[in-house]
This record gives C-alpha cells, sequence and structure tokens, in this order.
C-alpha cells in the first residue's frame, strides 16, 4: 500500500495510490492517521478517488514529528570522507519545516557552491516505542519511503554540529510511504542508486547498514519516546559529491533522482534562488 500526503480543506490529508499512481483515495487527517495507522491504513472516508496530478502534495508526516537523521551508516562512506566507523550511530536532526515532495524544487541557499545529494531510506514509526529492544522495535515500524537528505556542505562545517547545513529549505524530499508489509525488513536488503541527471552517482543495499532501522529505534527510545509519525532516515552509501576530485555539487538546472527497490523512484530539481 503507497500513502501520500496532499492538502484538502485547509489542511494535509492522507490519501492512498492506486495502483499506477494516478489515482488519490482519500483516508482522513495526516493528524487523525498518525493516532493509529494501522487502523486508518485500511481504511477509506467513502468518497470517489481524485486525480493525482491535479492535488498539492505535501509530506506525509504530523506537525510534531521528530525527523531523526542517521549519518555515516553505511562503512564506505565513511570511509571516503575519512571517518572511522562509528561505534554509535551519529544522530542528528531535521526540522519538518525542512521537508518537501518529490518534484519539488529545491534552491541552492546563499553562499553555498551548490547542495550535496544524500539518497536514503526514510523510516516511518507507526506505534509508540519506549525502551523497546530489537524485535520490538521491529514491530514498531510502519513504512518506508525514498528520502534524499539534501546538504548545504559550507553551513554543515561552520560548527560540530551539523544542524545548520541538513535544514535548507525544501532540502528533504520524501516518497510516498510504502506500507512494511509490502516492502519487508531492510536488512533483507533493498537496492539504492542516485542519478544527477542521469548520471550514477551512489549505488548501494540497505544490507550493507552499520546500524539497523531496529537496532536504532531500540538506541533512541532509550532516551525518549518515539511516537507515531516519527521518522528515521536511514544514511547513504558512498558516493556523495563533496569528496570527489574536484567536488561535484548539485547547481540550478541539475536534476537528482534516487531509487529504491519497492519505493520507487524521487525526482528533486535544483532551481537559482529568486530573491
Amino acid at each position: 500500500m503507497r500513502l501520500i500526503g496532499y492538502e484538502r480543506s485547509g489542511g494535509i490529508w492522507v490519501g492512498r495510490l492506486s495502483g499506477d499512481g494516478t489515482q488519490v483515495t482519500p483516508v482522513t487527517s495526516v493528524e487523525q492517521f498518525w493516532q493509529d495507522p494501522k487502523r486508518w491504513s485500511d481504511a477509506v472516508d467513502g468518497e470517489s478517488t481524485v486525480a493525482r496530478d491535479g492535488l498539492v502534495e505535501r509530506p506525509l508526516v504530523p506537525p510534531a514529528a521528530r525527523i531523526i537523521c542517521i549519518g555515516l551508516n553505511y562503512r564506505a562512506h565513511a570511509a571516503e570522507g575519512s571517518f572511522a566507523v562509528p561505534d554509535y550511530p551519529t544522530i542528528f536532526g531535521r526540522w519538518t519545516a525542512s521537508l518537501a515532495v518529490g518534484g519539488q524544487p529545491v534552491a541552492v541557499p546563499v553562499g553555498e557552491r551548490g547542495l550535496d545529494w544524500e539518497g536514503e531510506v526514510a523510516v516511518y514509526i507507526g506505534s509508540e516505542a519506549r525502551e523497546v529492544d530489537a524485535d520490538a522495535a521491529a514491530d514498531a515500524i510502519f513504512g518506508y519511503s525514498t528520502f534524499n537528505d539534501l546538504t548545504a556542505r559550507r553551513a554543515q562545517k561552520l560548527t560540530a554540529q551539523w544542524t545548520l547545513g541538513k535544514n535548507a529549505d525544501a532540502s528533504g524530499p520524501m516518497g510516498p510511504l510504502v506500507t512494511k508489509a509490502e516492502v519487508g525488513a531492510l536488512g533483507e536488503g533493498l537496492e539504492l542508486s542516485t542519478r544527477v541527471n542521469g548520471t550514477e552517482v551512489q549505488r548501494g543495499n540497505t544490507r550493507d547498514m552499520i546500524f539497523s532501522p531496529e537496532a536504532i529505534i531500540s538506541l533512541v527510545s532509550r532516551t525518549f519516546t518515539l511516537k507515531p509519525g516519527d521518522v528515521i532516515c536511514s544514511g547513504t552509501p558512498e558516493g556523495v559529491g563533496y569528496v570527489r576530485t574536484p567536488p561535484w555539487l548539485l547547481q540550478p538546472g541539475d536534476v537528482v533522482e534516487v531509487e529504491i527497490e519497492r519505493l520507487g523512484t524521487l525526482v528533486t530539481p535544483v532551481v537559482g534562488r529568486t530573491s
């Protein structure tokens, strides 16, 4: 089952995609959905479907969601940046205001030489997780989507904290949510690739993660309770742009695509600043 968020009646609603992705069946508001996502994922509001191309799509997360991002979660990616393999996951946060959807343009922030790509899998929490072990953490996973952790590298490196470089406007595009029943566990292996203007720049497999989503959820849940609608962005494989010689960063006019097995392809155009 594939779900999207979209504008409706002054709020954000959840819609179920048809098999070909062209039609949307309304489900309920985002706030109601994340109160009990397993219940609502099997329900519809009784209305007829609407054409997807006539909708304004929005990220399928509640306003209070925590977007927990994981850095250096593939050994080869850590190595290309000259980082040691961490003993614990490198965790940083995004605000929901930085999120976007497929097809939504992202501008290169002022003072940046470009944006860097980081294709990865986003993991959605579907039930409360507090002090859980890995098995219980698996039960808390509701679904997955494509994600691109587009990064402003100059801003990221200004301080020891990565927050500034990881929260540029519209720099966190997400694809439709695909329920776990349709995908399985990431440890079973999903192929991931990133392309810039049709040229492949990243290729990896989720089975090569250092820390599984279940291990990350278990660790985080010992400090704070994860709630339905929270998201774990699980990290990117090797092939990012800033480590290349010379560095290769996204410029206005470029198009970056993240394709993940069973999840689909997320397309993001890069544009210049308008003001």
